[in-house]
């Protein structure tokens, strides 16, 4: 009975999912095309707490129980790179839910075959690369550092897939050139539980979820052998607190 009652809300879920995205992307398209034109400061600060709004409502939807901490080590302005494990799908959701400022994704190319997600990642300022063609990737990672001495801030999940459940993954060094070359300060972004949400079991669980926000690394006049330490230095962080998190989660 309980199984039948989860595979019902599992189903209501996804439906809801999609249509809400299907329902929600024309407007995001109309904000992004006016901010080509004018008002742009409106229509980015709009279509930013547009997609928080409704990442929350999705994350409502699946009764998450999520805990959100280390917000205050988050730069209001400047430039800035978020650098965070992935766990799973739902990771994208809690980003953008619950990061306070504008960002873009750099996204592996097979999310460009996702409809509807595919033109959001866009609509955020996102990049697309692909991760076996080193020379796309270079040139992606190039174009993610230059928006980001522009103002923007980029996420990546420098594990280059997701984990599923099967611990830290190692870190890809190249991932850090994003946040190097723009010499921006990297805030490591600690994800645990998303996996749980959905992709474990295949149904909606409505499981707790941590995510903490790490005090801010300065890149700007590293040497090069600060460079070559650096994804060891935050990979370390990172699975300090997944190891702390897992060992308080009941």
């Amino acid at each position: 009975m309980k199984r039948t009652g989860s595979i019902i809300k599992t189903i209501l879920f996804f439906t809801c999912f999609w249509l809400s995205v299907f329902i929600v992307l024309p407007l995001g398209i109309v904000l992004f095309v006016v901010s080509l034109v004018s008002l742009k400061r409106l229509t980015d600060w709009l279509l930013m707490h547009f997609a928080s709004w409704w990442a929350k409502a999705v994350i409502w939807g699946t009764g998450a129980l999520v805990t959100v901490e280390g917000l205050e080590h988050i730069p209001a302005k400047g430039s800035l790179c978020f650098v965070g494990n992935h766990p799973g799908d739902f990771d994208v959701i809690l980003a953008l839910a619950y990061i306070p400022r504008r960002f873009g994704f750099i996204a592996k190319k097979e999310v460009l075959f996702l409809p509807f997600v595919n033109l959001w990642v866009l609509l955020l300022g996102g990049l697309f690369i692909d991760r076996k063609n080193i020379a796309q990737g270079k040139r992606a990672i190039e174009r993610g550092a230059q928006r980001i001495k522009k103002g923007l801030s980029m996420i990546i999940f420098p594990e280059g897939t997701r984990s599923r459940g099967q611990g830290l993954l190692p870190f890809k060094a190249g991932a850090f050139k994003l946040a190097t070359l723009a010499e921006a300060p990297i805030v490591p972004l600690v994800i645990h539980g998303s996996y749980s949400v959905w992709e474990e079991t295949g149904l909606i669980q409505s499981v707790p979820v941590h995510l903490k926000f790490l005090p801010p690394i300065e890149t700007a006049h590293l040497d090069a052998e600060a460079r070559r330490a650096l994804p060891k230095q935050v990979e370390a962080l990172i699975k300090k607190e997944l190891d702390l998190l897992a060992d308080q989660r009941p």
